[in-house]
């Protein structure tokens, strides 16, 4: 039985570094993602995803797996009182630049069914859309785009 993932490529008018901020800064990923990145981002740390209207929910858990800054990020996720017997999702962030661009691939494996699977696809989607832009212009897009029909 194949588990489910999901994997997302883009390209980015962005060096790796601007990248890896972007992703592991808590002020920063809050204005592109709609929730702040907590972490020490060191291996073996917790990190949290967390809601950006200051009270402290983090919608999202898990232990930071692997680093190489700034071009690989390991993270398990999960909800906050998920325990699944498989175990969390996994998602790694790899950063290749190249002259003025970083390829940046995600991918989310570990899904519990075809429903997270779907799931994690629009998610991811919007969120890597959002990013683009947010590291393009300066600002995010002008709706979140994870909440369009």
């Amino acid at each position: 039985m194949t588990v489910p993932a999901v994997r997302h490529t883009v390209y980015l008018h962005a060096t790796p570094e601007h990248v890896w901020h972007a992703l592991t800064n808590a002020d920063e990923s809050g204005v592109y993602w709609g929730h702040r990145n907590v972490s020490t981002w060191l291996p073996g740390a917790a990190w949290e995803h967390r809601r950006t209207d200051d009270s402290g929910i983090a919608d999202v858990v898990g232990t930071v797996v692997e680093v190489e800054r700034p071009h690989r990020l390991v993270t398990t996720w999960a909800g906050p009182d998920e325990h699944r017997p498989g175990g969390p999702s996994r998602v790694t962030f790899r950063l290749q630049g190249h002259r003025d661009l970083t390829r940046l691939v995600v991918t989310h494996e570990n899904l519990a069914d075809e429903r997270e699977q779907a799931e994690a696809e629009a998610g991811w989607s919007a969120v890597l859309s959002n990013l683009k832009t947010y590291l393009e212009t300066g600002r995010p897009l002008p709706q979140e785009p994870w909440l369009m029909p």
